[in-house]
């Protein structure tokens, strides 16, 4: 079988009634949901599956839940025989990279998420700071973006996702000058995103280092994956580096393009994204067919798409 690498999706992929059909139908599923419960003491599959979207959407609930779904189906795969070599995830998605690697216990990551998220949140007050998406830009214009915005607010590059996709963060009034002049230097399109607060950028630093004296209270142990961590876009060396790397996370760019580029140098031909959503999924196809490489997407968000991948998995069509 081809080099295989499983990552995981980040905050904006959730929906409720994700992970649902993986419960009702896999044991495995639901011992995953039910310990996530009772690390954090709150139903978390009653929030996934019936709950409201504007509960699912608040930062501290979104990133348990995400990390609760994607890890009920990753064990379902393990059980069924699939497992990779390389791994990564965005953003909240690099906890379960982790946790995959075994670098943390899952309860740990659960009760560390949900911090994570109201540290987030409390960093910045509502109505401050927001994210946009640039599309169809050359990032060779990117520093002139972010000049142009620089007297009226901190605006700074949050994520790199694909060639041809960007998303900067930062105060509204920047972020609104930013977006202008990303349109005139040729843009295809600006959107802003349904978020709450200015994530990955310098406006969070606080939330880091409180996150920073939350995850000292946690054991970190070897990892058995190698992990590519979204700060640097390097592999995780040791156990020492997952602290440091989570904190500064927090306030830093995502390099997932980067990440990916990385993974497909190094061998990689099969990316399965799980967890709900399927974003990274059309990132991985953008960013090999930019590199010339036949590199084959595939991703597990529901019990169809998991029927799917296994068939194509099962059969070789890969």
């Amino acid at each position: 079988m081809k080099q295989l690498a499983f990552i995981f999706p980040g905050q904006g992929s959730q929906y409720i009634g994700m992970g649902k059909d993986f419960y009702d139908n896999f044991k495995e599923a639901r011992y995953v949901f039910e310990e996530a419960s009772d690390a954090i003491s709150m139903d978390l599959g009653e929030l996934c599956f019936n709950g409201s979207d504007e509960e699912l959407k608040k930062t501290e609930n979104t990133q348990p839940a995400i990390l609760a779904t994607s890890i009920s189906m990753l064990k379902v795969m393990e059980e069924r025989g699939l497992d990779c070599e390389y791994t990564a995830g965005l953003s909240l998605g690099e906890y379960a990279s982790i946790v995959l690697g075994k670098g943390l216990k899952f309860s740990d990551a659960i009760k560390i998420l949900q911090k994570r998220g109201k540290f987030m949140q409390e960093a910045v007050p509502l109505g401050v700071g927001g994210m946009a998406a640039i599309l169809g830009l050359d990032n060779e214009y990117l520093p002139k973006v972010i000049e142009t915005s620089i007297e009226y607010g901190v605006v700074e590059v949050a994520n790199y996702n694909s060639p041809g996709q960007v998303v900067i963060s930062g105060e509204l009034r920047g972020l609104e000058i930013a977006c202008k002049k990303a349109m005139d230097l040729g843009a295809k399109k600006v959107v802003n995103l349904p978020v709450s607060a200015p994530f990955h950028c310098s406006l969070l630093e606080m939330a880091g280092k409180r996150l920073a004296d939350e995850l000292s209270k946690y054991n970190v142990y070897d990892l058995d994956k190698k992990i590519v961590s979204n700060v640097d876009a390097k592999i995780i060396e040791g156990k020492e580096e997952i602290i440091p790397k989570l904190v500064k996370q927090v306030s830093s760019s995502v390099l997932w393009q980067q990440s990916v580029e990385l993974m497909i140098n190094k061998g990689v031909e099969v990316f399965i994204e799980i967890g709900p959503g399927k974003a990274l999924t059309g990132f991985v196809k953008r960013i090999g067919k930019n590199m010339g490489k036949e590199i084959k997407a595939l991703n597990i968000s529901d019990l169809k798409s998991f029927d799917e991948t296994m068939k194509i998995l099962e059969e070789g069509r890969i």
